[in-house]
């Protein structure tokens, strides 16, 4: 006799559903507690590769490996019961071929659980795209500007100023899209292109310093949080400052330590009579 369990994360099939009709919500997370503080308000959680420069602190996300996406993803996975689980496939482990995407990605589903993977590219990657979503593994696609290329590209930078910068970025939505996305990432671009590719595509749109117009938002959490000062990008709104609130507790600790205040008699274990 055949089981079934009950769904009960959002799929990839709900948020591609959305199209048209609600915003998707998508913010990044990197570990169980935090997974478990915006799980419920969010559709989508992403296990971005940014996590090499939040947690990390790596320049760019190039030295992200897939054994930090895996324990990270693990790690998320445990805390989300409500939204959809996309992870990161980093650099250097899907680019080389099919074959070697579909490894990779594999691996990330089944070591994490997750509901699908996450991939930068646009019609170079669109064949990839198509050769995993045949084989049963979700993909979510990220054109405009990626942080993988930061290499190649001259560094991070909005695109899409001139004619041929916005008609390459429409010509990798669209590739990415019919190749079987279930939905995108626009980032970095400027906005009425955003616009014109949210407008043109089948799938949603998360943008991400693009447009309001785009099926929905992602930020970094870290950023949106207040908790990572290293530069603020643009496209970023602050919705708390928790980074001073951090400071002045771990100051308020030190003090109360060094002068004998912490721990009080509350806060230690008694012999039982």
């Amino acid at each position: 006799m055949s089981t079934h369990s009950k769904q009960k994360r959002l799929t990839t099939a709900s948020i591609r559903a959305m199209k048209g009709k609600d915003r998707v919500v998508c913010l990044t997370a990197y570990t169980t507690p935090i997974a478990r503080l915006l799980d419920p308000h969010c559709d989508l959680l992403l296990v971005g590769d940014s996590l090499g420069m939040v947690l990390y602190g790596l320049e760019t996300t190039v030295g992200v490996t897939l054994d930090m996406m895996v324990a990270h993803g693990r790690a998320v996975m445990r805390g989300a019961s409500h939204a959809c689980v996309i992870v990161d496939l980093p650099f250097g482990s899907y680019q080389e071929s099919k074959e070697q995407a579909f490894r990779s990605a594999v691996r990330l589903m089944q070591e994490t659980g997750c509901d699908g993977v996450k991939l930068e590219g646009g019609e170079e990657m669109a064949a990839t795209i198509a050769f995993l979503t045949a084989r049963g593994v979700p993909v979510f696609g990220h054109v405009g500007l990626m942080p993988q290329l930061v290499n190649t590209a001259g560094g991070f930078r909005s695109l899409g100023h001139s004619d041929e910068e916005a008609a390459k970025i429409r010509r990798d939505a669209l590739a990415v899209a019919e190749a079987g996305a279930f939905a995108v990432v626009v980032e970095g671009t400027v906005e009425p292109v955003a616009r014109d590719i949210t407008a043109s595509l089948g799938v949603p749109t998360i943008g991400i310093g693009a447009s309001p117009a785009c099926d929905g938002q992602v930020l970094v959490s870290d950023d949106m949080l207040g908790l990572f000062n290293d530069f603020m990008p643009r496209f970023v709104k602050r919705f708390a400052n928790l980074g001073p609130l951090v400071s002045q507790a771990a100051e308020a600790y030190a003090e109360e330590v060094r002068t004998g205040q912490f721990p009080a008699k509350e806060h230690t274990f008694q012999p039982r009579r």
